[in-house]
This record gives C-alpha cells, sequence and structure tokens, in this order.
C-alpha cells in the first residue's frame, strides 16, 4: 500500500485543524511572538553550519591522507547532536487543571482536545515540522501517520472511561508517543518540543510514562488550579517532581521547574487573589522551597489568555499570561541554552585541535622532519598489534567480570526478594483511601494499588542503589575501569616515546581522546566517577519523582484491579483484606516478570558501554599510527616541488580551520550578551 496516500490524507485533515465556534475573530489573531528563543536557534543554526563547513575541510585533509578518518567519524556524533538538539518542555499536572488549554494558549492555536474531565490519555509531543503530519509511535518500535481524527480518538481517553475511572481503558499499552508536526507553530517553530501528559493522578500507567519524560526535560511546567491552592497530593507530586529534576537531590530547589496558577479568573476579588497567590508562594518557596530563581510562580487564565489570542485583542489576563512565557523563554535562552552553546562550541573547538595538530604534523612529515626508518616502521606496526590487542584484552576481562558480578547480583536480588513481601506488608500499614471498602471497593482497590506501585518502586530504589551499585556491582565496574585505564596509559606511553623519537603531534590528540572517554565516565556517574547506578536504571527501570518505578510494571495495576475485584466480600478487617491480597497479587506478578533476567542483561550493558568507549579510543590511537606512515610513504615518493604545493595546500586548509575557530568565538560572545 503507498504510504503516499496516508500522508496526504493526513495532511489534508490537519489542515482543516478544529476551532471553537464562538470565536469568531473580528481582529488580525494576536501572534504569541518568541524572539529570543528565534535568535537563538539562529546560533544554533550558525553552528551546524560550522560543522558542514569543517567537515568539508576535514574530508579534503583525510582524503589526501593528512588526517585520520576517525576524525570525520567524531565530527559527525557532533553535529548530530547539533541538528537535534532542542528545548523540551513538559506541561505536568492533575487531570482537569487546564494542561491543554494552556498548551493551546503557548501555541497560539487549538490544537489539543479540551473538555472538562480528564482528557490526555497519552503522552503527545508537539514540535516544527515541514508539513502538517500525525505519527504515532508503539512500544515494539513501529512507526505509522495517521489522519488527524485518530489522532484526537487516541490522544484523550473516551468520556465514558474518564467518568466512570475505567482504569482498563484509561492507556492503549501499545502506544508509546504521539508525535503532532506542524509547520506554523510559533513555539515550536523556535526550536521547542512540548510534551503534553497525562494526568500525574490518572493510572500508574499513565503516571510511569509522564514521570520518564522529566529524564529529559529542560524546563517543567506544572499547572494548578489556583482557586483551590495546592493540594496535599499536588504538594507530594512537586515534591516528587523537584527530586527527580533534582537527579535525586530530595533537598535542593529545582529551577527548571515554574508554577502556574490556572482559572485565576474565577478568584472575583483582589483580597481573594492576594490570599491565593500568597498561598502558593509560601508552599513553592517557602522555608522548605520547592522552586528557585526568579519569577517561577504566575498566576494566569489559560482560557482568557487563549481567547484574547484568537480575538487579537489585548487585557489583563493576556498581559499576564505574556509574562509568563517571557520567564519561560529567558530561562530557557539563558539558562539552559547558554549551557548547550557552550557544550556544542567545546566539542567542536575538540575537532579543531586534533585537525590542527595533525596537519602541522603532516608538514613536518613533508619538511623531513618526520623521518621513519624501517626499523621504526615495523615498530609502529608492532604497535598497532599491540593497540588491537589491548581492545581485544579489555573485551576478554569485561566479559569474565560481567560474569562473575551477576553471581552475587543474583545472590542479592534473591534474597532481597525473600523479605520483600515482609517489606511491602510493613508499608501497607500506611496505605490509606478515602473511598469506603463496601460501597466503593473499586476505587479503593484502585488507590492502594497506586501506593503498592510507589512503595515497590522504592524498594527497587534502595535495592539498586544500596546494594548492587554501592557494594557489588562496584567492585567489578573498579575492576574493569582499573584495566581500561592501564592499557590506555600504556598506549599514552608509547605514544611519547615514539614522539621523543620522531617528533610528532600525538600526544595532544590522544590526551584529549582519553579526555573524552572520562568525561563519558562522569557524565553516566552516579556513584563517584563509575557511573553504575544510573546506567542500570536507564535499562531496567525509569527515574520519576516517586522513585525507580519499574518500566516491567507498567501494566501491573490494571490487572491486579481484575483479580482483587472479584469475590471480595467481608466487613471486619476488609481493607486489611485488600492490602495484602494487593501484595500478594502484586509480588506475583513482579515473579512473571522475571526481573533478575532483565538486571543480567543491563548490567552486561554497563561494562559493555565501557568496553566500546575504550575501544574508540584504541581505534583513534591506531588510526594515528597508520596515518604517519602514509604521509610518510607519500613524502617518500613526492618530488620537492610537490611537496612545497602540498604545504600551501596545508596551510590554507589550517587557515579555514582557524576561520571556524574565530566563527565560533563570535558566536560564543553573542550567546553571552543575549
Amino acid at each position: 500500500m503507498d504510504i503516499s496516500l496516508f500522508f496526504k490524507a493526513a495532511s489534508d485533515m490537519l489542515a482543516a485543524l478544529p476551532t471553537k465556534s464562538e470565536h469568531k475573530i473580528t481582529k488580525p489573531r494576536r501572534n504569541v511572538s518568541y524572539g529570543e528563543l528565534k535568535k537563538f536557534q539562529k546560533y544554533r543554526t550558525q553552528l551546524d553550519n560550522c560543522c558542514y563547513q569543517l567537515f568539508q575541510i576535514i574530508q579534503d585533509c583525510t582524503n589526501r591522507g593528512f588526517l585520520p578518518h576517525t576524525l570525520i567519524e567524531e565530527l559527525g556524533k557532533v553535529s548530530q547532536k547539533i541538528q537535534s538538539q532542542r528545548f523540551r518542555l513538559a506541561v505536568l499536572g492533575e487531570f482537569s487543571q487546564g494542561k491543554s488549554t494552556l498548551l493551546n494558549a503557548l501555541l497560539g492555536e487549538e490544537i489539543q482536545p479540551v473538555r472538562e474531565i480528564p482528557c490526555s490519555g497519552m503522552v503527545t509531543v508537539l514540535k516544527y515540522g515541514i508539513e502538517k503530519r500525525v505519527i504515532c509511535r508503539y512500544k515494539d518500535g513501529r512507526e505509522e501517520e495517521i489522519p488527524f481524527e485518530q489522532y484526537q480518538l487516541k490522544a484523550t481517553i473516551s468520556e465514558d472511561a474518564a467518568l466512570g475511572c475505567l482504569s482498563d481503558e484509561l492507556v492503549d499499552d501499545e502506544i508509546d508517543e504521539i508525535v503532532f508536526e506542524h509547520p506554523d507553530l510559533e513555539l515550536c517553530s523556535s526550536g521547542v518540543e512540548i510534551v503534553d501528559s497525562p494526568g500525574l493522578n490518572e493510572h500508574p500507567n499513565r503516571t510511569a510514562i509522564t514521570q520518564k519524560l522529566l529524564k529529559d526535560t529542560d524546563a517543567v511546567i506544572f499547572i494548578t488550579n489556583a482557586s483551590r491552592s495546592l493540594t496535599q497530593v499536588e504538594r507530594d507530586l512537586l515534591q516528587d517532581v523537584r527530586t527527580q529534576l533534582n537527579h535525586g537531590q530530595e533537598n535542593e530547589p529545582a529551577t527548571n521547574l515554574f508554577i502556574v496558577g490556572n482559572f485565576i479568573d474565577l478568584v472575583r476579588t483582589e483580597k481573594g487573589r492576594e490570599l491565593v497567590q500568597r498561598r502558593i508562594e509560601t508552599i513553592v518557596q517557602g522555608q522548605n522551597p520547592i522552586v528557585a530563581g526568579e519569577n517561577r510562580v504566575h498566576f494566569i487564565s489559560a482560557q482568557a489568555a487563549l481567547d484574547a489570542i484568537l480575538r487579537g485583542t489585548e487585557d489583563d489576563y493576556l498581559k499576564a499570561f505574556q509574562n509568563f512565557t517571557q520567564s519561560l523563554e529567558k530561562f530557557l535562552t539563558l539558562d539552559s541554552g547558554r549551557v548547550k552553546i557552550k557544550h556544542s562550541i567545546s566539542q567542536i573547538n575538540r575537532v579543531i585541535e586534533k585537525g590542527l595538530d595533525g596537519l602541522y604534523q603532516s608538514v613536518d612529515t613533508l619538511d623531513g622532519k618526520i623521518k621513519i626508518y624501517q626499523v621504526e616502521k615495523y615498530k609502529l606496526l608492532e604497535q598497532i598489534g599491540e593497540a588491537s590487542g589491548y581492545d581485544i584484552k579489555i573485551r576478554y576481562v569485561a566479559k569474565m567480570l560481567n560474569k562473575e558480578a551477576s553471581v552475587p547480583a543474583k545472590n542479592a536480588c534473591d534474597k532481597w526478594r525473600k523479605i520483600l513481601n515482609i517489606c511491602m506488608a510493613e508499608k501497607s500499614k500506611k496505605w490509606v483511601s478515602q473511598h469506603s471498602p463496601v460501597f466503593n471497593q473499586k476505587n479503593l482497590i484502585q488507590d492502594y494499588v497506586n501506593q503498592f506501585t510507589i512503595d515497590l518502586s522504592q524498594e527497587i530504589d534502595d535495592q539498586i542503589n544500596n546494594t548492587l551499585t554501592s557494594f557489588i556491582l562496584k567492585e567489578y565496574i573498579d575492576k574493569l575501569d582499573f584495566e581500561i585505564t592501564i592499557r590506555l596509559k600504556v598506549i599514552q606511553a608509547k605514544f611519547n616515546r615514539v614522539e621523543q623519537q620522531i617528533p610528532t603531534h600525538w600526544s595532544d590528540p590522544l590526551d584529549l581522546a582519553i579526555s573524552g572517554i572520562n568525561d563519558n565516565f562522569i557524565e553516566r556517574a552516579f556513584l563517584g566517577g563509575i557511573g553504575i547506578g544510573g546506567t542500570i536504571a536507564a535499562g531496567l527501570i525509569v527515574f520519576t519523582g516517586l522513585g525507580l518505578v519499574p518500566v516491567v510494571l507498567a501494566g501491573l495495576a490494571t490487572g491486579m484491579v481484575g483479580e482483587i475485584g472479584s469475590g471480595m466480600i467481608g466487613f471486619d478487617g476488609i481493607k486489611d483484606q485488600i492490602k495484602r491480597k494487593v501484595c500478594e497479587i502484586g509480588l506475583q506478578n513482579l515473579d512473571k516478570l522475571k526481573i533478575d533476567k532483565k538486571l543480567d542483561d543491563v548490567v552486561g550493558s554497563v561494562f559493555e558501554k565501557r568496553v566500546e568507549s575504550s575501544s574508540r579510543v584504541i581505534a583513534q590511537a591506531i588510526a594515528l599510527y597508520e596515518n604517519l606512515l602514509e604521509q610518510q610513504e607519500k613524502a617518500h615518493n613526492e618530488t620537492l616541488e610537490q611537496r612545497e604545493a602540498e604545504k600551501i595546500w596545508i596551510y590554507q586548509k589550517r587557515q579555514e580551520l582557524e576561520q571556524v575557530q574565530n566563527r565560533l568565538e563570535v558566536i560564543l560572545s553573542k550567546c553571552a550578551i543575549v
């Protein structure tokens, strides 16, 4: 079947996006402007252009044998990161707080469906695209373009499910996310991807999916109903979100969290608005602050602001909304954006420095300052073989250490599982619900299932962080890191010895390469310098504000409700009976999921990632050896005139590299004064 037919159908349907009939626009629509974000996008485009120019220079040098091919591969990875670089903005909160209306106001167009009962049933990513289209991504890796009507259907909870709390209908377990691409949404075309999430207080599936998004988010908007002022459930959720945004730090305020009190228009008196604002600000910025930074708390009416935007009018509600968007824009550009730009420029400069060192070495070779005699050539070939052998040795050591680590890891997991039922039974004593065990048993069970999931996630969090990473795996990862460090130091030492005999510029690029591998380890670090906990969590579980909620438990709660709901009758101690049944069924499902096997796979990936990093450095070392030998052979076969012409050509390429460096400095200086 021709996929273009589906694409055309989706485009045709998206062309007529739904709008409310009551909005009869008599004035030109007031566009939502994001000038600073657009300016920042220009910097990213300029960096991308610098990468392209740099690629052409390095490719020319590689084709003529003056630079190793690994430099192109390294630049390609840097360029790919820059091209995919976007600000990711998540909108979170309980259901029916106006998340979708707020998004529509941010976008300046009615894109997201809106109603008074729970509406958003799926994670939706709104982003820029050259054409309007909707992409449905499934958990098994499939993707398909769908018409807009299907988007509305898939992205929302059915009214029956929302009204009746039909948890088995709240989420389509096959769908991972829905991506909505649009060329004319001002905020998205300014380099921002927006995530519209399900309500945080709904089905545990949707909670896990929503909180997983915080891992890669630049900023979070937490929306609440200003007319009733942060409930205790919302405060707990905010504490969890803060912890997640701070990578597990519980007592530090989050600088990238914005609190938005919606429905401020429902608070009719000035005195009432002052009290509401003071109450919310005290909660989130008081003695134990949840947020930190300038202008992180705002009070708006998303619907009134959207009405003003669509009608092309201006009022106090629109001004309040614009103050909020300006604060958000300022944070994204000045705080988050500068860090992204500086990091990208640093990576590009690292490639340029390697290129310049290589070209200086090429000139020395052409001038005869670097001469490799036959005996030295054989030594270099031997060192190439030794470096390859080091790579094989590291892989073997990693394989053996992984095998050794799996035994105590499994024993620890088994020991933990044997006492888990006692731990969960103790935790269940603190579970609470406002629902009656007789007249509203289904909702009571759902509350207990939610609390079971939260407590189990905390147990897994403690097991991984306190036992596996701190004691068991650390020993084996330290051994592998020691092996890698020793082998790389040997290569470094041999480079230094070669440089003493043959004046090359090898040490600088190799130092940079080894520095790069250390940076990668540090970036992954969860424990001082080894990076076990974070890496395991990425594969086995998802970081959430409620702890580390297992991905494999995402579909657990629905089945439990169904099993508990049958035959549970009684009055005396019925709540305790339900709690015991929740724990029993939940732990039975946990056993079926074979987490120990999943743990083995993820622990193996920790070792493999280290091996990949060391292999990259060794490959660069080998490429430098081979490149030098190629240059020697080429210089030996050229005439004096040819060598002089080559030197002039290299000089031009060095100038081109330095020109790219200068352009990077200009971008950095402009970015600093935004």
